[in-house]
């Protein structure tokens, strides 16, 4: 038997891309099906494909909040600056799909491999099928569900989408069935899929579709969305009291989260699963170039608004402070919530070479310069060698999705506050981080989620954005809230109390920028000078103010936002599908 035929025949099952042009193309020229499934590692080969491009890679996490209400990016996306053509959404993919379902008519073909090892990959293989489905109702809703392999004459090939009820059930049982079947040996690596890893997947999955069902009132759905919300807390509860994971805690609680993301190797007590990356093997990623280039990325920061958000050291809302509209970067940023110094320049932070780096005026527009995912060696800003693993699932998220539940539910106690959300706290360095709230922050509210008056929910929401900063999540949150018009609010960064001043933005004794209507004749050496042009860029008080980013670009997020047009060209080949509310208009 020819294990190089086995890979072949998976690249070519793998490297089918359209929906309606290869469903119905034959996988296998070369094997029967007993002989590639006929032993347990064959099995394992196979599965091992599933893993080729199902996952997101560490550009797909750490560029993936460009659009959303915490980040200041270069540009307006298109998606919400009504740039958006139709006619030029992309094609569904079911290649993947195929592959796995193709995997699950066969994989028992021999009985002679034993029922919980065959059992195993199975799980392994409808893990893959719920990520997948998770990933397309998501953007489409309703979904036509496959679960088999499809012949040109099957009449299911040209059939219309099924409900996203029927397709989120179906996903629901591959990931119990995963969960119920996939090896529990925790793997130290965290890059391969275990039943942990499929109960935090199950967690995600379910909080998404149960808040997804309670906010969107349209859907239809809000009678069940109960339901799905206590399977999530289950799936999280379950992963939690396993006791395999924990958050990672050490003597400094400056270094312990940032470490999360800058370690070339997964910090395994925390990360179940990873986008692995390793400078001998030269498997490199960008980020540290995307970050601190003023020309290869999005230039992203975050927003001044979620700056507000992080609580001061002893617990107080950073907010209650009277001064806080007002407060220059440099003391703003003291004495706050220890994430925000390990996710934006700050203070005295210094590069390795020792030299101080307040945030670049040639890279943020902002001010709040994202560092969560940069090595801090110059050498990585401009190349694409960073070499630190990117995590795709943790611990912290389990957490956020059990309180988060919970607090939907109406069912967060002060065990599960101090188990979730006061743990993250703490390990923040935040004092009283055990103490609930007893009333809804007025911040909160006015500026994010003017719906919500509960205060655990409230606190839960910022506890997670906090958190999960520039991992990808956000977008999806603010889909399943129903707060998409957060996206059209002003891109805003720091305070800055005059034009023309030199700015001392990490109190180093030497000015590091100045906010300017033109670049003076006689440059102080070291200042980076921020031409204001009043479209672009301006001060909100027109000669001092916070600084204001493309405040006269037009930004729109509608109801049928909620939900991506489908590609015209898949409707032209399979009209049973039809496109998804107001966008054929």
């Amino acid at each position: 038997m020819n294990i190089k035929n086995i890979v072949l025949m998976v690249l070519v099952a793998m490297t089918f891309s359209s929906c309606k042009k290869f469903l119905d193309l034959d996988p296998v020229d070369k094997l029967t099906p007993e002989q590639a499934f006929s032993t347990e590692n064959n099995l394992q080969l196979y599965a091992n494909s599933f893993y080729i491009n199902a996952l997101p890679d560490g550009p797909g996490i750490y560029q993936a909040d460009v659009m959303t209400d915490i980040t200041v990016p270069n540009t307006v996306p298109n998606y919400i600056s009504g740039k958006l053509n139709v006619q030029d959404v992309g094609a569904w993919s079911f290649g993947a799909l195929r592959n796995i379902n193709y995997f699950l008519e066969n994989y028992n073909n021999n009985p002679a491999i034993p029922i919980k090892a065959r059992n195993h990959f199975a799980g392994i293989a409808r893990f893959f099928r719920a990520y997948f489905y998770f990933q397309q109702v998501k953007q489409y809703g309703d979904m036509p569900w496959y679960n088999k392999t499809l012949g040109i004459n099957d009449p299911d090939l040209y059939k219309g989408r099924d409900p996203r009820s029927l397709v989120m059930d179906s996903v629901l049982a591959d990931i119990n069935f995963a969960i119920n079947n996939i090896y529990t040996t925790k793997d130290n690596s965290a890059t391969q899929v275990t039943s942990w890893v499929a109960l935090a997947l199950k967690s995600r999955i379910c909080l998404f579709e149960g808040t997804f069902r309670k906010y969107h009132s349209e859907a239809k759905l809000i009678g069940t969305a109960n339901t799905w919300l206590e399977e999530s807390a289950a799936a999280a509860d379950l992963l939690i009291k396993s006791g395999q994971y924990k958050l990672q805690t050490g003597t400094d609680a400056t270094r312990d989260y940032r470490s999360l993301f800058i370690s070339e190797n997964p910090v395994s007590t925390e990360v179940l699963l990873a986008a692995v990356y390793n400078n001998s093997l030269k498997k490199w990623h960008n980020a540290a170039w995307w970050f601190n280039s003023a020309t290869l990325g999005a230039r992203l920061g975050l927003d001044k608004s979620f700056i507000n958000t992080y609580l001061n050291l002893d617990g107080s809302r950073f907010t209650d402070d009277e001064s806080y509209k007002t407060m220059e970067f440099q003391n703003e940023v003291k004495n706050r919530d220890r994430r925000l110094q390990q996710t934006i320049r700050m203070g005295n932070y210094k590069r390795t070479d020792g030299s101080p780096a307040p945030p670049d005026f040639t890279v943020t527009y902002s001010g709040y310069q994202i560092q969560k995912f940069s090595l801090d060696d110059k050498y990585f800003d401009t190349r694409t060698e960073s070499y630190n693993s990117v995590p795709i699932m943790r611990y912290a998220e389990v957490l956020l999705n059990y309180a988060e539940a919970k607090a939907e539910l109406g069912a967060l106690g002060q065990a599960d506050w101090s188990l979730t959300i006061g743990a993250l706290r703490k390990r923040a360095g935040i004092a009283n981080a055990d103490m609930m709230p007893s009333s809804a922050d007025s911040y909160l509210r006015t500026n994010f989620y003017p719906t919500i008056s509960d205060p655990l929910i409230l606190e839960v929401r910022r506890e997670r954005g906090i958190e999960l900063a520039v991992e990808g999540f956000r977008y999806d949150d603010l889909k399943r809230w129903k707060a998409g018009k957060n996206l059209e609010r002003q891109y805003t960064g720091i305070y800055i109390p005059g034009k023309d001043q030199l700015l001392d933005l990490n109190e180093d004794g030497k000015p590091d920028v100045s906010f300017v209507d033109k670049v003076p004749t006689a440059k102080v050496p070291g200042v980076t000078y921020f031409v204001l042009d009043n479209n672009t860029s301006k001060l909100s008080e027109g000669t001092k103010g916070n600084l204001l980013w493309l405040s006269t670009t037009k930004k729109m997020y509608e109801d049928k936002q909620y939900l991506y047009p489908i590609s015209p060209n898949e409707i032209l080949l399979n009209p049973n599908l039809k496109q998804n509310p107001l966008w054929q208009q």
